[in-house]
């Protein structure tokens, strides 16, 4: 199994720092060059992509990079290639619905361009301790320029540690000029035996949301609310900004870097708060001995409702499918399934009656004619449990979380039924999309 450390790169000096750079940036250049041309092969008729002279290129960038960082950039190129052909012929074979295109360039300056390179995992060596460090390889050129003997690496500092140890895999560093950030992602790949847990056999289901972010019932009894209503503010208060300066723009532009930062920061903020409730999730059930995990498939009806409001939150903020393959990854640490299944009429259906026609779904109130009110998505979560497992007993009082910036903190109170949001979506069943409403986001 396959999993990533990462920590931050900070170089010692200013000198330091220009060279770092100079040799993160000749590694774009050299993927740049390298893929115009094979793209230029791939456009011309009777060429093979593979006959470009990468040797060239490779003795062009050699003295900046190093031979082995040289020959890494090239291969990983070769990589992408290789990729873009097998997902072209399932386009053509009729098994993927969208044309895959060739791979791209590594951005430009005026786009504030990500600069990143690759090691070998034999040419890096990293100590982590009170001094942590990185050593990297760098060519001759940067080596005169720096007062390295021709045996010596560059040594940078690093900050973070460890999590997981194993067999190393190529290292990725990754400078971020908007964000004026290095960083290091060092791929290990581990022993999966340590995380079997055979005593493992419990159930749980998840029903995604937009206040709130997720609700989760366990056959144990529990139940937890994750709240989203304050970070969708904080990202709407972003949204507006980045809107408001784009106003300014003169000259037809559509951006500026100080726009891109805000995207950055917007994304970069619920990501953050996505990734932590994941992991808080798992902790908690993965301790409840929990094996099961069932989640919505929402494939094919992530669509478009009636309210803008609700909109935005369903494909703008929320990132669906992000937050599925982050749970996935999260879940195979700690030995749990998860299991993708269908849990259309899950908000509309009574846990008393089984009633779905005539039930109203307000906010985060689910009533019923039979009497029933409850929480619309815990009732969802607990309905889609008890689809997939008949055993599922009498629920704990749930447990409440706010996201305070930081870290997703037990609240003293939970929502009342009746707590709303004003121009928020009003539906029941005649105004619910496939029986349902599917909250995710279809583009990240």
């Amino acid at each position: 199994m396959k999993r990533a450390n990462q920590f931050s790169v900070r170089p010692n000096s200013t000198r330091e720092r220009e060279a770092f750079v100079r040799w993160l940036d000749a590694s774009a250049s050299l993927w740049n060059e390298t893929n115009y041309a094979r793209r230029q092969a791939f456009l011309s008729d009777g060429e093979s992509i593979w006959d470009a002279d990468t040797g060239t290129l490779e003795g062009k960038y050699k003295g900046v990079l190093s031979s082995s960082v040289a020959q890494q950039i090239i291969r990983r190129n070769s990589e992408s290639w290789r990729s873009f052909f097998s997902l072209n012929e399932k386009y053509h074979a009729g098994k993927l619905s969208e044309k895959p295109s060739p791979p791209g360039y590594w951005g430009n300056e005026e786009d504030g361009r990500v600069l990143r390179t690759y090691v070998r995992n034999d040419q890096y060596t990293l100590e982590f301790g009170e001094r942590s460090r990185l050593e990297v390889p760098i060519g001759s050129d940067l080596k005169d320029k720096l007062g390295l003997n021709r045996n010596q690496r560059l040594r940078l500092e690093i900050s973070g540690n460890s999590k997981w140890s194993g067999e190393p895999g190529r290292l990725e560093i990754v400078y971020d000029e908007l964000a004026d950030t290095f960083r290091a992602f060092q791929p290990v790949t581990i022993d999966t035996s340590r995380l079997d847990s055979p005593l493992a056999s419990e159930e749980a289901a998840l029903d995604v949301g937009a206040n709130t972010l997720v609700a989760c019932t366990t056959t144990t009894g529990s139940q937890y609310l994750f709240s989203g209503r304050d970070e969708f503010e904080r990202f709407r208060e972003t949204t507006e900004r980045i809107a408001d300066l784009q106003a300014l723009l003169e000259d037809q532009r559509t951006s500026s870097k100080r726009i891109d930062r805000l995207y950055c920061k917007r994304t970069n903020r619920r990501n953050h708060a996505q990734d932590a409730l994941v992991r808080d999730l798992v902790e908690r059930l993965y301790s409840e001995g929990v094996s099961t995990l069932y989640v919505g498939d929402l494939t094919g009806i992530l669509s478009r409702h009636w309210s803008a409001w609700v909109n935005e939150k369903i494909h703008t903020f929320w990132a669906y499918r992000r937050f599925i393959n982050r749970l996935e990854c999260v879940c195979e640490e700690y030995g749990i399934a998860v299991d993708e299944r269908s849990e259309a009429w899950t908000s509309q259906e009574c846990p008393q009656c089984g009633e779905r026609d005539e039930t109203v779904r307000h906010e985060d109130t689910l009533t019923c004619p039979c009497g029933f009110e409850g929480h619309a998505d815990l009732v969802a979560s607990e309905s889609f449990l008890r689809r997939q497992n008949n055993t599922a007993g009498s629920m704990a009082r749930p447990v409440y979380l706010k996201w305070n910036k930081h870290s997703w903190r037990e609240h003293h109170s939970p929502p009342s039924l009746a707590e709303t949001t004003a121009n928020e979506a009003y539906t029941n069943q005649s105004t619910a999309s496939s029986g349902n409403l599917a909250l995710g986001d279809s583009d990240d």
